[in-house]
């Protein structure tokens, strides 16, 4: 893997991100889901700015020619299969969610089933999917640093909604949340069927 880019400018950039993480999601995000039980359109395209902000960090080390030539045409199938798949997956999973529910607008339901069942997070995977997909196109230290980066933001975003869910669900989240994993895992045997809400 190469660096070729100036060692200051990228870390200011992420540093940068990731402060807007936090303010965004710690502060802002936070902040609705306590005072309104939902993400108000503010908050939402806050959310938003922050991952195409993230996304067009990629562009500051951009190569020549993309893919870099020295890339091998087996990793450039395998990542654009990766890309394929985790694209698709993101969005059958805003499409089996719902748009609104997807972006924290209508957060009256919580779901447990279909990919609900697997992970408590399912259109994080297929987005870490197209990432680590699109990654393989471009191995670096800076593609690198990038993948960690969007772990951190993702998590940050993940933990401030679980708060929220418990807050909401209560004890219904709790057993869902001690049954599935939150990202990948074995899922674990079913509990007490949720007293208020269907079992799925």
């Amino acid at each position: 893997m190469s660096f070729r880019m100036r060692p200051v400018p990228y870390l200011v950039t992420a540093l940068s991100l990731l402060a807007a993480t936090l303010v965004v999601f710690r502060a802002f995000v936070r902040h609705d889901y306590l005072t309104r039980g939902r993400l108000t359109l503010c908050s939402t395209v806050l959310e938003w700015v922050v991952f195409f902000s993230w996304g067009w960090f990629t562009w500051v080390d951009w190569p020549r020619t993309f893919p870099p030539p020295e890339v091998s045409p087996v990793l450039i199938a395998v990542g654009l299969v990766g890309i394929a798949v985790g694209m698709t997956g993101l969005f059958a999973g805003i499409a089996y969610l719902g748009f609104a529910r997807s972006n924290g607008l209508a957060p009256d339901l919580l779901q447990r089933s279909g990919p609900y069942r697997l992970s408590r997070n399912p259109q994080v995977l297929a987005c870490t999917v197209a990432v680590l997909g699109y990654a393989l196109l471009w191995p670096s230290w800076h593609t690198l640093g990038w993948i960690a980066l969007y772990a951190v933001m993702v998590h940050t975003m993940v933990l401030t909604e679980e708060e929220h869910l418990l807050d909401l669900h209560g004890e219904a989240y709790a057993r869902y949340r001690a049954r599935v994993p939150r990202y990948v895992g074995v899922r674990r045997r079913r509990l007490a069927v949720d007293h208020g809400g269907r079992e799925d």
